[in-house]
């Protein structure tokens, strides 16, 4: 609950047209709710657009803001929104409202293609950040500087980017389990049904073609193998025949097209494979390594240790005292 003399925190959402309203609406329904649920207010969410006339979202709905955002006040932080055919929103007036925001201190935000925006501008040199997996390659290639990954969301110093789609929500929850309770939060995603809150080590699934490009299908289908094989592991040299190439040409091609050797690719899997178990299911410890193809509990949690800074039984524990 917020004291009688505290203020509501205020996120503002700038819309570009074309916006998502799938991703818009995952931010503000989360800020909504934790208003409900609380019994306070917790939140406010003005609207923007530049000049203050609606703008059309990427399926035509048209939604009517608050103010132009040249009236914009007392910020926490300010969401870019975008979506379809970004390119051709970014303009100079733009530039100069952002970089006026962030002079005045205001944390800024992107959703969906909004990075796009902020890194077209300047503002995201050196943070890391994450957009639409559709996005990515593109981001990488026009603003080297900014550090793109695959998450769902990035939340780097005052900097908050989230991909798209219902991965806003997730950041969100994320963000008032940080300034309430992780009960709160909790309480959020039983609302919206969710079976759990994604956090900071979840990745979008980024479809492989995209990855590696269509005219690599020896690739695609060992990988497919892979993912079809985590509790009976398939040797390399077995993995080799089955797609017809050898072990050494299969190394080379994941080397050169995912940046990783075989072997350590489908750890990786697993891993990921057994995180999804450990938060989603009930299952024991050993059971889970069993299923994802581990010998030991002991090799497991080592493992699982390396990929995300903390043990099987620690992550089980974290996600308790969330509850």
């Amino acid at each position: 609950m917020n004291s009688p003399d505290s203020k509501p925190t205020r996120y503002g959402f700038l819309l570009m047209p074309k916006y998502s309203m799938i991703a818009f609406s995952s931010a503000v329904e989360v800020l909504r709710m934790a208003n409900r649920l609380s019994g306070d207010t917790l939140y406010e969410w003005p609207i923007y657009t530049l000049d203050g006339e609606p703008v059309p979202a990427s399926n035509g709905v048209m939604l009517t803001p608050d103010a132009p955002i040249k009236e914009a006040a007392g910020l926490e932080i300010l969401f870019v929104c975008s979506g379809v055919r970004v390119a051709t929103v970014y303009s100079e007036q733009l530039r100069q409202v952002l970089h006026a925001f962030d002079k005045r201190g205001v944390n800024l935000g992107g959703i969906c293609t909004g990075t796009y925006l902020l890194a077209r501008a300047g503002l995201m040199d050196g943070y890391h950040c994450t957009i639409h997996w559709e996005n990515i390659a593109g981001l990488r290639e026009s603003s080297p500087e900014v550090l793109v990954s695959q998450e769902l969301f990035e939340i780097d110093r005052n900097r908050y980017t989230a991909s798209g789609g219902s991965a806003p929500l997730d950041m969100m929850l994320q963000l008032i389990k940080k300034q309430h309770s992780g009960q709160l939060a909790a309480q959020i995603s039983e609302q919206f049904m969710c079976d759990r809150m994604r956090g900071e080590f979840d990745k979008q699934r980024v479809p492989l073609k995209l990855l590696i490009g269509s005219d690599q299908p020896k690739l695609i289908e060992a990988v497919e193998l892979m993912e079809s094989n985590l509790e009976e592991l398939i040797n390399l040299d077995d993995l080799g025949k089955l797609v017809g190439v050898s072990r050494r040409q299969l190394e080379r091609l994941f080397k050169k097209y995912l940046g990783c050797v075989p072997r350590r690719y489908y750890l990786d899997l697993r891993l990921k494979k057994a995180r999804q178990l450990l938060l989603q299911t009930a299952s024991s410890i050993s059971d889970i390594a069993i299923a994802c193809g581990f010998v030991s509990a002991s090799h497991f949690s080592k493992s699982y240790r390396e990929m995300f800074g903390l043990s099987p039984r620690e992550e089980r524990q974290r996600q308790r005292e969330h509850l």
